[in-house]
């Protein structure tokens, strides 16, 4: 890799350009590792980055129009001769190609972050015939996302770039693999949603016979039970990340773009975001879920005690989760850091699970759609802005605040789920 920096040192944008355009005919060369580096070089005011960005993203556009047109040249007659050793026969390619054709032009915009599929993609565009318009639309919008984003990227870092740049790569090859899982679950939606339908309605129905007298009731039950088991799986997760000390360089990371991306201007903003989830505004907001029960509940007595376990519980529960993740904790600590853990987060947990019951108190005895779709959007935006002051202001680690805000989404849907148990088992349908 010395030798490249020494060539982009000296020759910069052409390096860039030839880098990135062979990079994309799949050649191994290390593109991304290029890109953050003219990010610091671009830090350092040895590069231009907007020059950088147009260098970097005309290179990858020519290189992917080079891989159309070959993929384009070699066409089916590639598949029919060469295809049954790939297990890519006449029959899969045309269902393949009317698939490619109608949904692959938006896998084109995130398959740059994903390594050897981005390789593939223009050969494959090309084969199956994609309309080339369409193509470049999407793929040319691709390729300048992708390097504007590793170069900022890199121009953010500063020096401390090569540092962390295998740790952001595989966050954002994590963060791909969730869009397509994302994405290719809507395509089978699409496809089979009649069936599907079908399906979730039944199972709705069996539950409503057995446990309810409506379906909404079932639906509450069922997506905070989804919503709860992934919280729990991302928990069981974060606990080997603490066990295996693998923070380090997401706390750093995240650390450095909040630095960079928020200046001392914002000093008295985050104050107030902050004072959003400290004790006193939170022990004040818990007399809104407490009125709005007293005045809309349809069991008070039932969601005035889980508000009081919700809260209470709480307590003990981030108590008790602090003291046993410590206890195994791979890093010793001085007397003075073991009187005062803080992972999980007491401040980010509380904040969760009061403003979420809050939310779900709302959202449960609301009957219009504008409550529904707004109140978590409100909360959500809240929860992001005490997190990003908490880290703004230097209270805690990143993984800290995570780490409460998951716990407490395992604490709130659990307390949810019981709250719901104890509506069925009085026969209460709301």
């Amino acid at each position: 890799m010395d030798f490249m920096t020494s060539y982009i040192n000296q020759y910069g944008y052409i390096v860039l350009f030839l880098a990135l355009m062979l990079e994309l005919l799949a050649l191994p060369l290390p593109g991304e590792l290029l890109m953050g580096y003219a990010g610091v070089l671009a830090f350092q005011g040895h590069l231009n980055w907007m020059g950088s960005i147009l260098a970097a993203g005309i290179g990858s556009v020519i290189g992917m129009t080079i891989a159309y047109g070959i993929g384009y040249k070699l066409g089916t007659s590639f598949f029919d001769k060469y295809g049954k050793t790939f297990h890519m026969g006449p029959e899969r390619i045309e269902r393949m190609s009317k698939w490619f054709s109608k949904h692959g032009n938006k896998l084109l915009i995130i398959t740059y972050f994903l390594p050897v599929i981005r390789h593939i993609t223009g050969y494959f565009s090309g084969m199956t015939r994609l309309s080339f318009r369409t193509y470049a639309l999407y793929a040319y919008s691709g390729s300048f996302l992708w390097v504007t984003t590793f170069i900022t990227l890199g121009k953010v870092l500063g020096p401390q770039w090569e540092q962390f740049h295998h740790s952001i790569k595989k966050y954002f090859i994590i963060g791909m693999i969730v869009a397509v899982i994302l994405f290719a679950s809507i395509y089978i939606y699409k496809q089979y949603k009649v069936k599907i339908k079908g399906i979730v309605i039944n199972v709705l129905q069996w539950i409503v016979s057995v446990f309810y007298t409506r379906k909404r009731a079932g639906l509450v039950f069922i997506f905070t039970g989804l919503v709860t088991l992934g919280f729990i799986l991302l928990m069981i997760g974060m606990t080997q990340d603490f066990i295996g000390n693998e923070f380090g360089d997401f706390n750093k990371i995240t650390g450095l773009l909040i630095t960079a991306l928020f200046n001392k201007d914002w000093n008295i903003p985050m104050w107030t975001f902050f004072m959003l989830g400290s004790k006193e505004v939170l022990i004040a907001f818990i007399f809104f879920p407490l009125l709005w029960i007293l005045w809309k509940g349809r069991d008070k007595k039932i969601e005035l005690l889980s508000l009081v376990v919700v809260v209470g519980g709480g307590e003990l529960y981030e108590e008790s989760l602090r003291r046993i993740f410590h206890h195994f904790s791979p890093v010793r600590k001085s007397l003075i850091e073991q009187l005062s853990y803080s992972f999980p987060s007491e401040q980010s947990l509380m904040a969760f699970v009061i403003y979420g019951f809050a939310v779900f108190m709302l959202v449960r005895h609301s009957r219009g759609l504008w409550i529904p779709t707004l109140v978590p959007i409100v909360a959500f935006l809240i929860l992001l802005l005490i997190a990003i002051s908490r880290l703004y202001l230097s209270i805690q680690y990143p993984s800290d605040i995570a780490a409460g805000y998951v716990c407490g989404g395992v604490w709130l849907g659990l307390n949810i789920l019981l709250l719901e148990t104890f509506r069925l088992m009085k026969g209460i349908d709301l």
